[in-house]
């Protein structure tokens, strides 16, 4: 992406942006943060496309925007891997028993951490974004609670990281992880190698795929899950409802996250409607990580 469009305006005016872009079918990818920690209020939203943008853009981006139209600049941008770039330095987080860091530091001496080694990689999940922490944080809780899966899926897996995760809990269960995009496959594989998790379809493995949603064979056939993850977006985390639970086994859970605050009440309902109910839920920032629990059938 070596094109990007600016609009600053209001957090609410944003969020309804992107509310509106459930279902976005442009050739641009969006971003939006809080643009001053002082200021949280304010904040930024970016377009980034492969060429110059034109009126189509611009117009594509304005027609997000209801009420008043805030201004759009065009900036293009050096040539950079823009993903590794923003990721250079990143601190190391720590979320319930996880400690993930980058190869630039070096993993916890705490006792009862578990430290994963995740570089800045074109793939979306080093746990520094609030849902990738929060998604660590509710793994642990469930753990604590007393799930023990025998069977996982993480869809939309990115770096691998929340699977990895999830196979430090419950080592004995299969692992099925997912990308639609090529690049994170091969990231999930760079990652399990870095931190000694195996690949392959035994128990305590990990196997690792490209397929869009649950559309593949191997997922298809490891089926029923006592897991599924997901930590995506709203929009395919609605459409993907009904997939997910035609593949949980009864009483499985489903840990979703990539969604706003506001955008909750719909993913739930949209769960709700094929039998899963809200279990516990956490919430970081404006994004909330769900927990949903199959109801019982037998």
């Amino acid at each position: 992406m070596s094109w990007k469009l600016s609009a600053v305006t209001s957090r609410e005016a944003v969020e309804q942006a992107l509310d509106r872009a459930e279902g976005w079918d442009e050739a641009l990818v969006l971003a939006a943060f809080e643009v001053d920690p002082d200021e949280p209020d304010v904040w930024q939203l970016d377009a980034y496309c492969e060429e110059k943008p034109g009126a189509a853009e611009r117009e594509a981006v304005a027609a997000l925007f209801e009420d008043e139209v805030p201004d759009i600049n065009s900036e293009e941008l050096p040539d950079a891997d823009w993903v590794s770039e923003s990721q250079k330095g990143a601190q190391p987080i720590r979320a319930g028993r996880f400690y993930v860091h980058t190869p630039e530091h070096s993993a916890s001496e705490e006792a009862g951490m578990t430290s994963f080694c995740i570089p800045a990689a074109q793939a979306f999940g080093t746990g520094q974004h609030a849902t990738t922490a929060g998604c660590l944080e509710m793994l642990d809780t469930m753990h604590g609670d007393g799930v023990h899966p025998r069977s996982v899926a993480d869809i939309g897996t990115g770096t691998g990281l929340l699977a990895f995760a999830a196979r430090d809990l419950w080592p004995k269960a299969r692992y099925t992880v997912s990308d639609i995009d090529p690049l994170c496959t091969e990231a999930v594989i760079d990652n399990a190698l870095r931190n000694s998790i195996p690949l392959g379809t035994e128990p305590g493995k990990v196997a690792a795929m490209t397929a869009e949603g649950m559309d593949h064979d191997l997922l298809h056939a490891r089926a029923p899950y006592d897991l599924l993850i997901a930590n995506i977006l709203a929009a395919p985390l609605v459409e993907l409802a009904p997939d997910f639970a035609a593949a949980l086994a009864p009483r499985g859970s489903v840990l979703l996250a990539g969604l706003l605050a506001t955008q909750e009440s719909t993913v739930r309902r949209a769960y709700r409607r094929h039998g899963l109910r809200l279990h516990k839920r956490i919430q970081r920032g404006d994004w909330s990580i769900l927990w949903l629990r199959a109801r019982y059938v037998g």
